[in-house]
């Protein structure tokens, strides 16, 4: 059994003080792990520890007492952990940590020399190295070749990866502010650099992912938008008598709980329910209406009552005060353990800018997307873009560690694959065609849920309509 002594030091180790219960608590769990995931998931400006940071906790109604699921804990993204924007220097800071915590994945695989010592080094030229940074831009030649200029903490170089090459496949899919690696060559005169070969952050090959050891279903839904008049009320409702009949132990939920007020132009027109209060009024007893049994995870989108900059804070009380008592509320995005299988929840407002810059791209195939996702180890690298993102002194969109579960909505079509072992799923909607989808020509797919085996991640697609 861990003895309290240790407990306290590793904690005193990271400059923050341990409540005396958080302590007990971890004694009592004699798991060394749950000291460095509690480290992980608590706000970088905490000093004392307590019990309200150790995952998969949450606060009774009254305050009295805390309760936890150990087969229900937050790995990362729990309620309280996101930190305000940040100021002009957290900038530097935020993409240092991007840059060395998924370079570090490709280091494993090659060689690095930085730039600027390449650059510098003659005898270096026209012999075959590696170099990895931000992509920083991207270009298309007069002759269709792809040129990408390349950041890394030492200076900048182009890359050049030619049309004929077999690495131009991949250089078309690249956007700005990811991490790569590139093998190649440096120019004669040392001002470009002719890429042979493209090596991003990745999944290993290897990758095996965890099976729960014992029986236990998870649904997986998004987008329920209540307070549209296009919120599917009947097709909600045979989906909770399913669920009042069926084995189902989780049900999470990935964003838009409620279609919330002023998101976009003329928005009253389209709603039933004007007052943002009374539509989370309406979600919380349809989450009442279903089995206590169910631990409900429920994390926001951009039509939730929250910043609209990633990553989003979990719903607040003061509109998720209705809700059941078995919901956990997390942040967007978050990394949740279900029976050890562990499930990324992400809104997936970053599709936008995968739809706006990847040829090919489209809503209809989100879990092409969701697999360059996991190429990156990135939800959503590019900043500036449409998907706003909040900079701290660390990068919290990273994918890390890798799930064995990926789950997104946002673009309201249903998407099922698989990527190196990640079960990739895009859960649907709640919400028929709305009068902007008519107009962009997307056709949702509403009513559905996407039922998992935890034991055996075997995945089968639900239909209430």
């Amino acid at each position: 059994m861990l003895d309290a002594a240790t407990i306290v030091q590793r904690f005193l180790e990271t400059k923050m003080q341990v409540h005396p219960e958080v302590v007990r608590y971890i004694a009592e769990k004699d798991d060394p792990g749950l000291i460095d995931r509690i480290i992980a998931s608590v706000p970088g400006d905490t000093v004392v520890v307590s019990v309200r940071h150790i995952p998969g906790f949450h606060q009774d109604r009254d305050g009295s007492r805390f309760l936890t699921d150990p087969e229900c804990e937050v790995i990362w993204g729990a309620a309280g952990t996101s930190r305000g924007t940040a100021g002009v220097a957290d900038y530097t800071t935020y993409f240092r940590d991007r840059y060395q915590r998924l370079g570090e994945c490709i280091r494993a695989r090659t060689a690095l020399m930085p730039i600027e010592a390449l650059k510098k080094g003659s005898r270096y030229r026209q012999e075959t190295c590696s170099i990895m940074g931000l992509v920083m831009e991207i270009k298309t030649t007069a002759n269709g070749h792809r040129m990408v200029e390349l950041e890394d903490p030492t200076s900048t170089i182009p890359v050049l990866f030619n049309k004929d090459r077999p690495s131009f496949s991949e250089a078309e899919t690249l956007v700005p502010d990811e991490v790569i690696g590139v093998r190649g060559s440096l120019s004669s005169d040392g001002r470009l650099f002719f890429a042979e070969q493209l090596f991003r952050p990745d999944v290993p090959l290897t990758h095996a992912p965890f099976r729960s050891e014992r029986p236990g279903q998870a649904v997986l839904i998004s987008d329920v938008h209540v307070g549209s008049d296009t919120f599917l009320e009947e097709t909600w409702n045979r989906f909770a008598d399913w669920l009042s009949d069926s084995d189902v132990s989780y049900l999470l939920v990935a964003g838009d709980l409620v279609d919330g007020i002023g998101v976009y132009p003329n928005q009253d027109q389209e709603l039933t329910i004007k007052n943002i209060y009374e539509q989370y009024e309406v979600f919380g007893s349809m989450l009442r209406d279903l089995p206590s049994r169910i631990k409900i995870v429920i994390s926001p989108g951009n039509h939730d009552v929250v910043r609209q900059a990633e990553p989003q804070p979990a719903i607040p009380p003061e509109f998720s005060a209705n809700f059941p008592k078995n919901c956990l509320l997390v942040e967007n995005p978050a990394m949740v353990s279900l029976q050890g299988v562990r499930v990324l929840m992400y809104h997936g407002r970053s599709l936008d800018d995968y739809i706006s810059l990847i040829p090919g791209a489209s809503y209809e195939n989100s879990t092409l997307m969701m697999a360059g996702m996991l190429q990156r180890r990135h939800l959503a690298p590019c900043y500036g873009k449409r998907t706003p993102i909040a900079t701290g002194k660390e990068d919290r969109l990273i994918i890390d560690p890798i799930p064995e579960i990926l789950h997104t909505g946002h673009v309201h079509i249903m998407g099922l694959s698989e990527y190196r072992g990640v079960l990739c799923v895009n859960s649907g909607t709640w919400q028929a065609q709305t009068a902007f989808q008519k107009q962009m020509n997307i056709t949702p797919t509403p009513g559905r849920a996407v039922l998992i085996d935890l034991q055996t991640l075997g995945s089968r697609i639900l239909d209430f309509n």
